[in-house]
């Protein structure tokens, strides 16, 4: 490689959607700051960002986490925004799904049984899928990884709407860029599935299916980098989980050293600091680089 030529560096960028800024349904409050941050980041290594992947949260409504999958014990209501649902909440039918439905249950690629093991045992009498015994089985495996329980988000991110598109901020950056280079943004879509969380965009919290097993293709390009840059949205969940997915994959000191966070581009979800400064320092001692968008 000659002197004049560029060190090849990706740009992750998480989530930089426009309903985990301020006016979205899940609004991150300083997110708008990370985000003019990132276009000035792009704008100003134009040359040296030689590939850009952008992961998006990607939605459908009847998503397991979101409030209209579920119905109380008298199926009055919906859970509220936030409400954590445990195994036992559900095993105590404090909180059950909706038994309407409807699931492609012969497409592997929204149950299967060969990476979610046991499912066919969760298939009724008459071949549909038991779905209070799916959400039991889901909700102790989740919490058996110690990560978290159901959590219910407000409905953020749905496919198609306006909320999850790319903050327009970013998204003139990333014109501008595929413009300038002739590089196209390499778009990675999470959370399509209807039965499980994907807060990393590597692997869902409880894989069901090949589409959100581990991406070990995403993951091996990702550290061919010589330099990983990391930075979006929330750096509580998304950031924290598809970067701890990537450094538990690393093998030597060498890989994780090329990552870098940039964490005036990232912010916590409110409530969820504790979980960002937790995040961020455990990354540190694996040896991945917290600097500011300014110092890389």
């Amino acid at each position: 490689m000659s002197d004049n030529t560029p060190t090849p560096t990706t740009l992750l960028l998480i989530d930089v959607q426009k309903d985990f800024h301020p006016g979205g349904s899940l609004a991150i409050p300083t997110a708008n700051d990370d985000a003019a941050r990132i276009a000035t980041l792009i704008r100003a290594n134009t040359t040296t960002i030689t590939r850009i992947v952008a992961t998006m949260d990607s939605h459908a409504k009847l998503h397991i986490a979101n409030p209209c999958f579920w119905w109380n014990k008298d199926g009055t209501q919906h859970p509220d925004p936030f409400t954590i649902i445990s195994a036992k909440d559900i095993e105590q039918g404090v909180w059950k799904p909706r038994q309407d439905l409807k699931l492609p249950l012969d497409d592997s690629g929204v149950l299967d049984a060969t990476i979610f093991s046991g499912a066919d045992k969760l298939v009724s009498s008459g071949g549909d899928l038991d779905l209070t015994k799916y959400c039991l089985e889901y909700a102790r495996r989740l919490e058996q990884k110690g990560r978290f329980q159901i959590c219910i988000w407000p409905e953020h991110c749905l496919i198609g709407s306006p909320g999850h598109a790319i903050v327009d901020d970013i998204q003139q950056a990333l014109h501008e860029w595929m413009e300038r280079t002739g590089g196209s943004v390499e778009w990675v879509l999470k959370g399509q599935n209807l039965l499980t969380e994907m807060y990393s965009a590597l692997e869902a919290d409880v894989p069901v299916s090949s589409a959100t097993s581990f991406n070990q293709k995403l993951f091996e390009s990702l550290v061919k980098s010589d330099r990983l840059w990391v930075c979006g949205q929330a750096m509580s969940h998304c950031v924290n989980y598809t970067l701890r997915d990537i450094v538990n994959k690393c093998t030597s000191h060498e890989e994780t050293n090329k990552i870098y966070l940039l964490t005036d581009c990232a912010s916590a979800v409110p409530g969820f600091e504790e979980a960002a400064e937790t995040f961020q320092n455990e990354m540190k001692e694996a040896g991945v680089n917290l600097t500011v968008s300014t110092d890389v």
